[in-house]
Order: C-alpha cells, then sequence, then structure tokens
C-alpha cells in the first residue's frame, strides 16, 4: 500500500470553513445516523470538503472532526486511507483520473495518459502552468464495457479516443467543462450496443399466440398518449406460413404527442451531427418520417417525451439537448454548431 501525507505545510490554508450550501448538506447527512452514531458521517463530510475546496486540507479535517465530536486523528485515519480523497492541491477547473485497470488498458488507456502528459503535466498530480489541471492513473472505475473512460469530478467519460480526450480537456481549460456531455462519447446508450440494439428487435414469429399477461397500469404520468403503441404481431395460424411481425416503429394513429413527419426531402439533413444519434437512431427517425433539423428544433416538451420514450433514452433526448443543438444546425450548420457549443458536431 503507498504512503498517503497531507501535502505540505506551505501549501495548507490557515483554516476552513463549509459555505451555506455545504453546510447544510453536511447537516443533512449527520441527521441520517441515530444520535450517537453522527461520525458514521464522516466520509460524505470529507466528500462535501473535497467537494467545496477541490482537496482535502488540514484545516478541512479538523473542522469535521469538531462537527462529528471526533479525535483527529480518526478523521485523518480515514482521509489518508481511502484514495477518492485528494491530499494535495489539484487543477482547479479539473482533475482527470485515467483508469488504467486491464479493460482500459487494453482499449486504450496508455493513449489516454499521454494526452494527459501531453496537454497537462509529464507527472501525476503535477498542476498545469495555470494550476487549472491535473492527472492521475487510477484503479478501475466500473465502467469497464465503456473502455477507455476518465472521471472528472464525479461524471465519467466513456468510450474515448485521444482525440476526444483532448478536445475534452481543452474544453475543461478553457471553462467550458459543462458543455461536454459525460457518459459514452460514441453513439450508445449507457452500456447498450454502439448504434442501438441489434438483437430481439421484433416477437418472434410463426409460434401458436397466446395471451399476454397482464401489465400493471402505467404511471398517471405516463399515459398512452405519451408513448408509442407496442408493436403487435400478427396471429399465426396453425398449416399457414409464418405471420410476420409489424415494423417497431408502428405508433398509434391517435397519438396527438407524435411529432410531425413530412415527405422525404431531395436532401435530407445528416442527423448524425447531432450529439446521441447514430446510423441506427437515423433510421428510426427517419421511419418516423423526421429528416430535418428544423424539425427536431421545433419539438416541444410533449414531442420530445413521445420520442424519448419510443426510443426508449430514458431522458437522453433532455440530457444531450437535441433540440439546442438542432437549432444551432439549422441555423447555420458546423460553423454555427461550433460557436454555440465550442466543439465540431460528431
Amino acid at each position: 500500500m503507498s504512503v498517503r501525507r497531507l501535502a505540505e505545510e506551505n501549501l495548507q490554508p490557515s483554516g476552513f470553513k463549509f459555505n451555506r450550501a455545504m453546510a447544510a448538506e453536511a447537516k443533512k447527512w449527520i441527521a441520517k445516523y441515530p444520535k450517537g452514531r453522527e461520525q458514521s458521517a464522516v466520509i460524505p463530510l470529507l466528500m462535501l470538503a473535497q467537494e467545496q475546496e477541490g482537496w482535502v486540507t488540514r484545516a478541512a479535517i479538523e473542522h469535521i472532526a469538531a462537527m462529528l465530536g471526533m479525535p483527529k486523528i480518526r478523521v485523518l485515519e480515514v482521509a489518508t486511507f481511502y484514495t477518492q480523497f485528494q491530499l494535495q492541491p489539484v487543477g482547479t477547473r479539473a482533475h482527470v483520473q485515467v483508469c488504467g485497470t486491464t479493460p482500459c488498458m487494453l482499449r486504450g488507456a496508455e493513449e489516454l495518459k499521454k494526452v494527459c502528459q501531453k496537454k497537462i503535466n509529464r507527472d501525476p498530480f503535477a498542476l498545469n502552468s495555470d494550476g487549472t489541471l491535473s492527472w492521475e492513473e487510477v484503479e478501475c472505475q466500473g465502467a469497464c464495457v465503456n473502455a477507455p473512460m476518465v472521471m472528472i469530478g464525479k461524471d465519467a467519460y466513456e468510450d474515448l479516443t485521444p482525440e476526444r480526450l483532448e478536445e475534452i480537456i481543452d474544453a475543461f481549460e478553457a471553462g467550458k467543462g459543462d458543455t461536454i456531455t459525460p457518459g459514452p462519447q460514441v453513439d450508445r446508450v449507457y452500456s447498450a450496443p454502439v448504434g442501438g440494439p441489434t438483437t430481439l428487435l421484433e416477437e418472434p414469429a410463426g409460434k401458436p399466440a397466446r395471451k399476454a399477461a397482464a401489465k400493471p397500469k402505467a404511471p398517471a404520468a405516463r399515459t398512452a398518449k405519451a408513448r408509442p403503441a407496442a408493436a403487435k404481431t400478427a396471429p399465426a395460424r396453425a398449416g399457414k406460413a409464418k405471420a410476420k411481425a409489424e415494423p417497431a416503429v408502428a405508433a398509434a394513429p391517435d397519438d396527438k404527442n407524435r411529432p410531425a413527419a413530412i415527405k422525404k426531402p431531395a436532401r435530407p439533413d445528416d442527423l448524425k451531427l447531432i450529439s446521441g444519434v447514430g446510423p441506427k437512431i437515423e433510421g428510426i427517425l427517419h421511419s418516423l418520417g423526421i429528416y430535418t433539423f428544423k424539425q427536431v428544433a421545433s419539438w416541444k416538451k410533449a414531442e420530445r417525451e413521445w420520442v424519448d420514450n419510443y426510443l426508449k433514452f430514458k431522458g437522453r433526448i433532455e440530457r444531450d439537448d437535441w433540440v439546442k443543438q438542432a437549432k444551432a444546425l439549422a441555423k447555420g450548420g458546423v460553423d454555427e454548431y461550433v460557436k454555440v457549443f465550442g466543439k465540431k458536431p460528431r
């Protein structure tokens, strides 16, 4: 086990105090534990201190010890034991944690480390010239399927290439880290297959029809109007050819929240320029009569929810802000997108 010590005295601030927001969060955490067990909140409070200051200082340890009625040495033991706590100053805008465990290593983590050495500093934990960035190599962060990946703050950035990591680091250095959407940086939903599902896309055909099990009623907020009707399969009949399932894109004709479709134009827009849309998703959007950025840019909330439920995206359309992306692309193409988001669409 490596030896972990607090930063040198000349780097330590003279005092520490939670700001108003963090103090309120600290009280919430302490209240989660029974009377007499408040010291169990030591790890959450250390995390709050790190979130506020960027790292865990000696003054923060002493302040938390006083809050919880703990000996200072006990809080110090926790802070120095768990490697999630930074014990020296890190980049004020981003501290990049590169996963170097086997799956990420096999998928290119070494190249990501070289990017950090080139863009930040040759040595881990050393700050760049402006003090805004730092990096380190860490053990498994639990996103092996989406390797290679890095953590910045509380967010994971997955399926990385060296070029994409450079773009992310540049954005954080420019103070625009919030313009980068965490999660997979390729066309996949969470840890689903790249490009969307490739199997089990239809109900099995040619089998004797059977009654479907009764489904529980959906909550009031998710009525039939807010989501497409499930695709139905034609009933199979003994002695006849296998029945074909209806296309997966079938939707209730009376669904008022379904976005308006248009006739396919001679030159449809490249919807794949919208982050979150790959060839598979673009094909599904085309099947719904959606071909242009202007259409996507005009979607109201109910229409966005309809499409999100239809694609089973679980809120990804809002997280990736398809409407904002589409508005930029419709207004001025790639140049306008770069002006708005500070990077090229992919």
